[in-house]
């Protein structure tokens, strides 16, 4: 039986144009192939490690209740010519430090760069486990490195030593020992893994091309120089290793040191100011009977106290209180400057939402089911979207970061991912692919995609022979890049407010727009980690509808808020039924008139 194995030297591909695997990927195959462990440490970001976090942390496989461990690292890329250092925290202080060691990088540069000298870990290295990763060609530079680096964080270093076949394995196993034995660190065994499996090599190919802005027969010595970057049994990395054997027992050590996971990202919703005397939820209900007075002002009807009453209790039993007061808040001072405002999607279903002012549906009139919104069952937070005048939007923003501080709100982000074009354009250009084959093969994609395969007969139509290697080999590559995530954009309004310091949590960056920065997580991982976002949208029929208001008072008309437009007016429903929409209502797209 082989002597146990982590693998703590993978990145996946959040490390853009390089890794060629899905962390879920990663995750799962080191699990199937009986390693300990493995750590996701992706370039300068944690932006990975959430979508790893999930995939170990999935009932359906199983893999955490198996007794695998996911470690959260990074690895940090300097600008200063020291070698790669791979960063572990210990615990959740350690992680916040690394957090916002990023953050500071990625300030100092423009969006979706990170610029870091080593001096800068002095300010972060307290708790963390640390592993250098010699350069790949001569060792010049390593051996000052790494003594820095261990006077830095004496008995929390190690050296890395990869075997990628490469000719020279065993001369240089042997020179990293000595390096390591003088320096007094430990060697450690990685795999240094780029993709999870072998054959995602020829993927991982043309990333480099992308990368590199080359084809394949151009790209040269800039390619891995084998298929050897991929995760190994145990059992193969002991035979690798032979030579120094205690180097495999260091990948466990190391392991074992490691208490931190995802789990401790405590999140805490900032704590709004109340009344003095008052706690959160009897402020938030003090407002809602002051709006839902002012929504009725005939009298509040008995089935709306029934339904506020007992939206009130389950908001207060989920402890959600402060969230709804701080859309309030935002709503509030949107209607105070003269901003339109509408809550969208599910958020119409909460009559507290109405009596807040944050919608100007009436869900009790409509019958609209509040489960839809909150629900204990679902374990959700509540998400409410708000729509503003898209002209004065940004007024909006930046009242948020006025009231909340910049280190305690922000944008999550949207990861752009390539989609079936995009990927078939690029993959095609990295193979040296003619323009018009290129155009030819992204024409035969409808609707966004090629479903689960393209059709050979799509491909003949386009005048391209289907059994042309190139071609197949071109497709195939496209289906595999599909979802590869390209580079992270800032969400379109979807804010995450903290009560501590939100860099604690995750890495914050600058945003391409000027007045903005965004964290690495997308809305899908801030729900893995059970944060809550408000998300400030805009809407151009918005603007409309305010200016149309305007005109209308301004020719001695009746002075219109969204809640007090008559609800059954006749023509309206006379121009949809005939599909006279343009300019009227958000109905304008040629589908949306015909039904």
């Amino acid at each position: 039986m082989s002597a146990p194995y982590a693998e703590l030297a993978a990145i996946s591909n959040f490390s853009f144009l390089e890794g060629g695997s899905h962390a879920r990927e990663l995750v799962e195959t080191a699990a199937a192939l009986g390693l300990a462990g493995i750590g996701i440490a992706d370039r300068n970001t944690f932006a990975g490690i959430v979508r790893a976090h999930d995939a170990w942390c999935s009932e359906e496989n199983g893999i955490r209740q198996s007794g695998f461990r996911l470690v959260v690292g990074v690895r940090l890329v300097f600008a200063d010519g020291t070698p790669d250092i791979i960063a572990y925290p210990t615990d959740r202080p350690a992680y916040s430090r690394l957090s916002h060691l990023l953050s500071l990088g990625k300030k100092r540069t423009i969006k979706g760069e990170c610029e870091l000298f080593f001096a800068d870990l002095a300010l972060a290295q307290e708790g963390s486990l640390f592993v250098l990763m010699p350069p790949q060609g001569p060792l010049d530079g390593a051996a000052a490195a790494l003594d820095r680096l261990a006077s830095l964080a004496p008995g929390r270093v190690w050296l890395a030593a990869a075997m990628h076949r490469r000719g020279d394995d065993r001369r240089r196993l042997a020179a990293l020992a000595s390096l390591a034995e003088r320096a007094g660190v430990p060697l450690i065994a990685v795999g240094d893994v780029l993709y999870h499996a072998p054959e995602r090599r020829a993927l991982q190919d043309v990333l480099t091309c992308i990368r590199e802005k080359t084809t394949i027969e151009k790209v040269g010595r800039r390619l891995e120089a084998n298929a050897e970057r991929h995760l190994k049994k145990p059992a193969e990395m002991a035979r690798l290793f032979r030579d120094h054997p205690e180097a495999l027992d260091e990948t466990t050590r190391l392991l074992a040191r490691i208490t931190f996971t995802l789990d401790e990202i405590a999140y805490e919703y900032p704590r709004e100011p109340v009344p003095p005397g008052l706690t959160p939820q009897q402020h938030l209900e003090a407002l809602t009977w002051k709006g839902a007075a002012e929504r009725y002002p005939g009298g509040i009807p008995q089935q709306v106290r029934e339904t506020l009453a007992m939206e009130l209790d389950l908001i207060q039993r989920c402890d959600y209180p402060a969230y709804f007061i701080t859309v309030h808040d935002i709503v509030a001072y949107a209607r105070e400057i003269g901003i339109l405002c509408q809550g969208r999607g599910s958020a119409a279903n909460s009559a507290v939402c109405y009596c807040l002012g944050v919608t100007a549906v009436d869900p009790v009139r409509h019958q609209l089911l509040f489960d839809r919104f909150l629900s204990p069952e679902r374990k959700e937070p509540p998400d409410i979207d708000v729509d503003f005048e898209h002209e004065r939007r940004e007024e909006v923003i930046q009242y948020i970061y006025r009231r909340y501080g910049r280190l305690r709100a922000s944008i999550c982000a949207t990861v752009i991912s390539y989609r079936s074009k995009a990927a078939i354009r690029e993959v095609g250009k990295a193979l040296g692919l003619s323009e018009d084959v290129i155009l030819a093969l992204g024409g035969t994609i409808w609707g966004g995609g090629w479903g689960s395969g393209i059709q050979e007969k799509f491909v003949a139509e386009a005048g391209l022979d289907p059994a042309n290697p190139m071609i197949r080999r071109a497709i195939d590559l496209a289906m595999e890049l599909r979802g590869f995530p390209r580079h992270l954009s800032q969400h379109v309004g979807g804010f995450v407010l903290t009560r501590a310091l939100l860099g604690d949590l995750v890495p914050t960056g600058p945003a391409a727009m000027e007045g903005r920065s965004f964290i690495e997580w997308d809305k899908d991982d801030i729900d893995v980690v059970r944060m809550m976002k408000v998300d400030i949208l805009g809407l151009g029929m918005l603007t409309c509808i305010r200016k149309a208001f305007d005109l209308i008072e301004g020719a001695g008309g009746s002075h219109y808020e969204l809640h007090t437009v008559p609800a059954e007016d006749p023509v309206v429903y006379d121009m949809l039924c005939k599909g006279d929409s343009i300019g009227v209502f958000q109905v304008e797209s040629r589908a949306q008139m015909n039904m």
